[in-house]
């Protein structure tokens, strides 16, 4: 076993592998860049190194960099993760050229199988059914494969994965467009613009093959896992076993991956991806790497994946064999991340105020690399944590699932919580009868807003009655500085005492709506409210580390976070946002004027398509930003001309922040 492990990457996978590292008595070096300085896993490990500015190029992504720490740190072996240099076979050939373990495969199945069109290739000699597509080339080769293979079709980047640098095409028309954004979106994300294109299929799973392999040259596969629930061509619910999937599927798909690794002499952890019809699959992929959703395999098998690739990259044997493997039972990850599923999955930044996850349980497991009081930039992956749950079958696994999410709390940044919430409680997944469709085409379904109700209306009602009478605007920044948590009102018994008079009236706002209150007798132990000609009573109080709320006798769990402006009131896992309508509130709370295009996050200017004086139409993009390696292309709202422009190409632009001033059409 190696003595000292470099860990080439952040988040929840760098703290995974040193948890794993660690506990096998493997010392662990963490690399950070300046937006990471305070992260967990830099935390966690036993040495961190500065890498340099917040961008991937010019951190995690710069192999002169990493190298260097390996020297200077004294480490023997470096671990990708996924992401960044996880499939960069220059990077491996560095680690080996500079007498480093690369805990991945040899640079060579790297090479053939990284690149998703030389896999292909290779697939197609070995027999494999695969997916129609073209070998990849310039602008005008792409254009012409597409002509042959016909619409719908995807483009897609011929290295990396995650959905970067991917692209629907549903017309000849769009196709110029979407190469030059899938070939920018893959250099930012892999260093690589290289394409190729491939037949769209409509109504199919996706679902992968776990392998492994050692330096002997013994491969096993693992229990396939179903990951066709996906936003953006990208995964957010995983599950194993693939429900539905018949045993001869099975067999013939374990049979395929096996033959793949051997043919490309594959050592250590890789996927093979299939696109999976009634009977039949075609061969999509193949990640030379572990995946993000390797959590649900472990579950299974009761083995720990990371460990594996440690063992064998320093050249020992498989732990087991195919037969000695055992699986049992069903395993669901959920993946949260920082994004809005009702602005099109826009990326969320921002610091996390307040964050609480289930209680640890033997069927509950939580990888997350943050916590409250981190910041999410723009420059990185959305994801923040995966719950993966376990159950002895997939009814059982599914309500776990379910239960866990429901505990879950995080508030200031944006997430997709309320819809994994959706997903995991709808008819289809409950039927295990979804495709790589699903969510795309019952988003509107999935993200309904609850509607307004009178009784929790007079619950949000009362727990803003309490913050305003604590003046939580004041008590909470000073609280949140002391503890670095979120704050209640009934945190301290004595943090709330009212000695004002009766009458106060306040009013917030919430989802649109004026809430307005008066405030009536207020004593030590709660207060009387007038809401919606009622009055109702409330006192307030707290078990153990949980506030509750006790309205009309009726008991409410209310964790309460502050903001500058408002408050959120947490209820039953679930955010409602109130800001106090005596305070201003921010751009995103007013109204449009209908002149001003503003940047909707901290996001790089990538392009700026007008000037001033030029005409525009309602739909026509103005300016096309970058944040998260998503770019977020920002629309004409009406017919009209371009008054002003504030931005250029390469402009880092603040929330907020005006980018182009338009002035309507007569009549628009």
């Amino acid at each position: 076993m190696m003595r000292k492990l470099l860990i080439a990457n952040r988040g929840e996978i760098a703290c995974r592998i040193i948890r794993t590292a660690k506990r096998l008595g493997v010392a662990t070096v963490a690399v950070y860049s300046e937006a990471d300085s305070h992260a967990l896993h830099v935390e966690l490990a036993d040495e961190a190194y500065f890498l340099g500015p917040a961008p991937a190029r010019d951190s995690y992504l710069s192999i002169e960099k990493i190298i260097g720490v390996a020297k200077r740190s004294g480490a023997d072996a470096i671990h990708p993760g996924y992401g960044f240099l996880s499939e960069n076979a220059d990077f491996a050939e560095s680690c080996a050229a500079n007498g480093r373990i690369f805990v991945g495969p040899p640079p060579g199945a790297m090479r053939l199988l990284g690149s998703k069109s030389e896999a292909k290739a290779t697939m197609m000699r070995a027999g494999t059914p695969v997916a129609p597509g073209s070998g990849g080339g310039d602008d005008a080769e792409l254009i012409e494969a597409a002509r042959a293979i016909g619409f719908p079709l995807l483009v897609k980047a011929a290295v990396g994965g995650g959905g970067r640098g991917m692209r629907i095409v549903q017309a000849a028309e769009e196709l110029p467009a979407a190469i030059e954004s899938a070939r920018r979106e893959a250099r930012a994300a892999f260093g690589d613009d290289a394409l190729f294109i491939e037949k769209y299929f409509s109504g199919y799973k996706h679902v992968e093959i776990q392998i492994f392999a050692d330096m002997q040259g013994a491969v096993i596969s693992f229990f396939e896992r179903d990951c066709s629930l996906q936003r953006r061509r990208q995964k957010i619910i995983e599950e194993t076993p693939a429900p539905g999937l018949s045993p001869s599927l099975r067999a013939r798909m374990s049979e395929a991956a096996i033959r793949a690794a051997r043919a490309a002499g594959y050592v250590g952890a890789g996927t093979v991806e299939f696109l999976v019809g009634d009977d039949h699959f075609y061969f999509l992929e193949m990640n030379t790497r572990l995946q993000v959703e390797h959590p649900v395999t472990e579950m299974v098998s009761s083995q720990d994946l990371v460990e594996w690739q440690l063992r064998v990259a320093c050249g020992a044997p498989l732990p087991l064999t195919q037969d000695d493997l055992r699986m049992s039972g069903c395993a669901i990850e959920a993946r949260l991340c920082a994004e809005d599923p009702s602005r099109g999955f826009m990326p969320s930044t921002g610091e996390i105020v307040h964050f609480r996850t289930p209680r640890r349980a033997p069927f509950l497991r939580i990888d997350s690399g943050v916590r409250a009081g981190d910041r999410v930039t723009p420059y990185y992956d959305s994801l923040l944590a995966k719950l993966i749950v376990f159950g002895e079958g997939r009814e059982e696994a599914l309500s776990r699932l379910q239960s866990a999410l429901e505990e879950v709390e995080i508030v200031g940044v944006a997430t997709n919580l309320d819809l994994l919430r959706a997903i995991s409680r709808s008819d289809a997944m409950a039927r295990g009868d979804y495709d790589t469709e699903f969510v795309t085409n019952n988003i509107d379904a999935l993200i309904v807003s609850a509607e307004a109700n009178l009784d929790l209306d007079r619950v949000l009602v009362a727990a803003a009655a309490s913050i305003f009478l604590a003046d939580v605007r004041r008590d909470a920044q000073e609280a949140s500085r002391a503890v670095g948590d979120a704050w209640s009102p009934w945190a301290e018994t004595d943090a709330w005492r009212l000695y004002e008079p009766a009458g106060y009236e306040f009013a917030v706002t919430q989802a649109g709506r004026t809430l307005a209150a008066q405030i009536l007798r207020p004593t030590e132990s709660g207060f009387s409210l007038s809401f919606g000609g009622v009055v109702t009573s409330v006192e307030v109080y707290k078990t153990g580390d949980r506030p509750f709320l006790l309205v009309d006798g009726v008991k409410h769990e209310a964790a309460t976070v502050a903001l500058d402006d408002g408050i959120v009131v947490i209820l039953r896992g679930r955010n409602y946002l109130l800001k106090w309508l005596q305070t201003a509130t921010s751009w995103q709370g007013q109204e449009p004027s209908g002149e001003r295009v503003l940047a909707p996050m901290p996001a790089t200017v990538i392009r700026v398509l007008v000037k001033p004086g030029e005409a525009v139409s309602k739909g026509q993009t103005l300016v096309v930003l970058e944040a998260m390696k998503m770019e977020i292309a920002l629309a004409a709202p009406y017919d009209g001309a371009v008054k002003s422009v504030a931005c250029a190409a390469g402009d880092m632009a603040k929330e907020g922040a005006e980018l182009v001033m338009l002035a309507r059409k007569d009549g628009a």
